[in-house]
């Protein structure tokens, strides 16, 4: 039978339990076992006992630290990529040291078709970073270390440096008296009125008429050289394998946008209502385009080794000028879409390549392309194929021109636009009845509904 020891002696066993009560679920093990720790210790002196209490909850309250440490600090890794990635390319948005709010981007990896933003998964701080800036990584592989614990601290409890801290001018002792004022000139100052000074000329370098001007050049000549990335390199290889591979050649047309840019500025307003977005050109040209391809299937055509694929569907690939290189998204299924279905998309599409967050499955196939250097005022030329593909359509800068109509000249608002094709597949006349089917049903989309 155990001897109950004094009230007096149990007052810090008690104490010290009642404190710990409070401290929340990591401590239950502690709680369960307190009873047995003075069970165990009953025959030791009141001291020794309290002793080996406080070094229990020193040892629990340490392993619970460790616990929550645990929890708040974690590791990103790389993500998985599509099927058809492999590697990619690290570029660091934040350092070491540098606080990130949840969901806030820490670096991406740049990979042949996009780039992947790796975010924050909570906020906190970055402690550590595992890869350098430009580095290859793979699938798993280790990329940063953020902690919780310091989210709250590392904004307002940076230490100041002495350096940092103002240092008083210690130039001797203070005077006691004011210094004595400057003596008074004896004679008038003389002023010399501004438009009397005459300004001197620069001075100017004469070389002799024999001297050579190349060696002559001042200033400074630098240069430097940076990587290129994932995707320029990518871009760089499809395009060259493109030229090497396609028996590419073009073929030129203009386009009269009087009656949809008529259009257009007439119905603007009701079709911003209905369908919040505005109508633009884009639509036009990707509805005349499935048109055409309908009409002449041999352009929504590719070859593949020694067979030719049909396709009974048209998904039309649009050029979009990114910040960090050329992407081509897809709209996929445009023969079933009207024009505000075709405009929806585009403008999706456009926000998320603007954005830096189009999948690998946004830009996947596509059957035709159609790229629009018009924007940026080019007035002609001859756009490469995307492949697997086997043609494309260049749209051009809008210009007034004079055009003969019905036997007088008038100024007209007239578009180049080119079609280049793979000749190894498409013969010369259906290249030119396909990019002729578009010019009469841009210039009057009536064609379309009637099927002419």
């Amino acid at each position: 039978m155990i001897r109950r020891p004094p009230r007096s002696t149990l007052f810090p066993y008690t104490t010290l339990f009642r404190s710990r009560r409070s401290n929340g679920p990591d401590d239950v093990g502690f709680r369960g076992n307190f009873k047995g720790l003075l069970s165990s210790t009953s025959s030791l002196p009141p001291r020794t006992r309290l002793d080996a209490v406080c070094r229990q909850d020193r040892r629990g309250f340490k392993t619970s630290l460790r616990g929550r440490a645990a929890e708040t600090d974690k590791v990103v890794v790389t993500p998985q990529f599509a099927d058809s990635i492999s590697e990619g390319d690290v570029r660091w948005e934040k350092a070491v040291g540098d606080t990130v709010a949840e969901d806030e981007v820490v670096a991406e990896i740049e990979t042949d078709k996009t780039s992947i933003p790796i975010n924050a998964p909570f906020a906190g701080v970055i402690v550590e970073r595992f890869v350098d800036d430009g580095a290859t990584v793979q699938p798993g592989v280790k990329l940063f270390t953020i902690s919780r614990f310091a989210a709250g601290t590392s904004a307002t409890a940076i230490p100041k440096t002495e350096a940092s801290l103002p240092t008083p001018h210690t130039h001797g002792p203070i005077p006691s008296s004011p210094p004595p004022p400057p003596p008074v000139p004896s004679s008038p100052v003389s002023f010399k009125p501004t438009a009397a000074v005459t300004p001197k000329a620069a001075e100017v370098q004469v070389t002799s008429k024999d001297s050579d001007p190349s060696s002559s050049i001042t200033g400074t000549r630098t240069e430097h050289r940076v990587k290129m990335n994932r995707m320029r390199q990518r871009i760089a290889q499809r395009l060259k394998d493109a030229q090497n591979t396609n028996a590419m050649l073009t073929t030129f047309n203009e386009i009269d946008m009087s009656n949809v840019m008529e259009m257009r500025k007439k119905h603007q307003d009701a079709f911003l209502k209905r369908h919040n977005l505005k109508l633009g050109f884009m639509s036009a040209f990707v509805k005349a385009s499935v048109f055409a391809l309908l009409d002449q299937p041999v352009v929504n055509a590719v070859i593949d080794g020694p067979d030719i694929v049909y396709r009974d569907y048209v998904d039309v690939s649009v050029a979009v000028a990114a910040p960090k290189g050329l992407v081509v998204p897809v709209v996929r299924n445009a023969e079933r879409m009207n024009y505000a279905d075709i405009e929806k998309a585009i403008m999706v599409l456009g926000e998320k390549a603007r954005t830096g967050s189009l999948a690998i499955e946004d830009m996947d196939g596509g059957t035709f392309t159609i790229s629009n250097g018009g924007v940026f005022g080019s007035l002609c030329g001859t756009p490469i194929i995307n492949p697997p593909q086997s043609a494309i359509l260049g749209m051009h800068a809008i210009v007034e021109r004079p055009v003969a109509v019905a036997g007088k000249i008038e100024i007209r608002p007239m578009m180049y636009v080119a079609l280049t094709y793979d000749h190894r597949l498409i013969d010369g006349r259906e290249a030119v009845l396909f990019l002729r089917k578009i010019k009469s049903a841009v210039e009057d989309p009536r064609v379309i509904l009637l099927d002419l």
